[in-house]
């Protein structure tokens, strides 16, 4: 996943979180492991905001393509990064875990492998650059 911070054009790469397999290759308790949503202090969440996002009455634009609404907020330990469909992201200090887990009103929960599939089933791959999709 690469991060842009908000002060710099500069992308770093986070340390992977790697999961712990379950032992032996029954193909039932890797199923069962493999469709588990993520928990803990390592999971990774993402969660879909179609509308403005304003911290202090300043709303949210991306610095790449001026959009101002339809997010991919992306919760990882105490940070939220705010991803926008070009596929420009960054650490938003103005939103805490606590925030985001109030964002969070659906029981519907879609649990992709990885971060990168998220962003892809989502459309925050940069796929559509541009567009608004609600």
């Amino acid at each position: 996943m690469t991060l842009v911070l908000r002060t710099t054009d500069r992308t770093t790469e986070p340390a992977p979180v790697l999961p712990v397999l379950p032992a032996g290759n029954d193909p039932l308790l890797q199923l069962e492991y493999e469709t588990q949503p993520a928990t803990g202090p390592g999971a990774t969440r993402c969660l879909s905001h179609p509308h403005e996002l304003a911290f202090g009455g300043i709303p949210a634009t991306c610095s790449a393509c001026r959009a101002r609404r339809d997010w991919l907020l992306i919760n990882h330990g105490r940070n939220v990064w705010i991803r926008c469909r070009c596929g420009n992201q960054w650490l938003e200090p103005e939103i805490s875990r606590a925030d985001f887990d109030e964002l969070i009103d659906s029981p519907d929960v879609t649990n992709y492998p990885s971060v990168e599939q998220c962003l892809v089933a989502l459309g925050f791959d940069g796929a559509f650059s541009g567009i608004y999709l609600k």
